[in-house]
């Protein structure tokens, strides 16, 4: 009866890890531009009550009082200082996946996957215009602590 209760508890102990992983995304990141390398913004993720992460611009390094004139809808106009660009990332083997990200400057809204690198300071994120990632780009956001 113990022999087989041991496989049980590893694979109970894995299932949680990813959920762990998944939670050390929450946080302050500077936003790198993958293009010239410069920073962007601080954004800040957090986790919702219904258990999905999302993400806030609470600082502009340029232009503080910029406003999203690309975007379309509610956001049309309005500051980026404050705006939600991350929306509905849930938690799947450790990473988060599912959601949308926005790119304030071109207004257009992306799919999302987030990646904590193995040292816990860099998170890569993939934005993508389909479901499987193939067509996107990668940056690489830094914690603030």
């Amino acid at each position: 009866m113990k022999k087989s209760l041991i496989p049980f508890g590893f694979l109970i102990i894995f299932s949680f890890s990813g959920f762990a992983q998944a939670d050390k995304i929450i946080g302050k990141w500077k936003t790198i531009d993958d293009k010239d390398g410069s920073a962007k913004f601080i954004v800040s993720i957090y986790k919702t009550a219904t258990g999905k992460y999302c993400g806030k611009i609470e600082k502009l390094f340029k232009d503080p009082e910029k406003r999203c004139t690309e975007c379309e809808g509610s956001k049309k106009d309005q500051p980026i200082a404050g705006m939600i660009v991350i929306n509905d990332m849930i938690e799947k083997d450790g990473k988060l996946t599912g959601g949308t990200i926005l790119d304030p400057k071109t207004g257009k809204i992306y799919k999302c996957n987030m990646t904590l690198d193995k040292s816990t300071e860099k998170l890569n994120i993939r934005g993508s215009l389909d479901k499987g990632g193939w067509i996107g780009r990668t940056q690489t956001w830094i914690r603030i602590k």
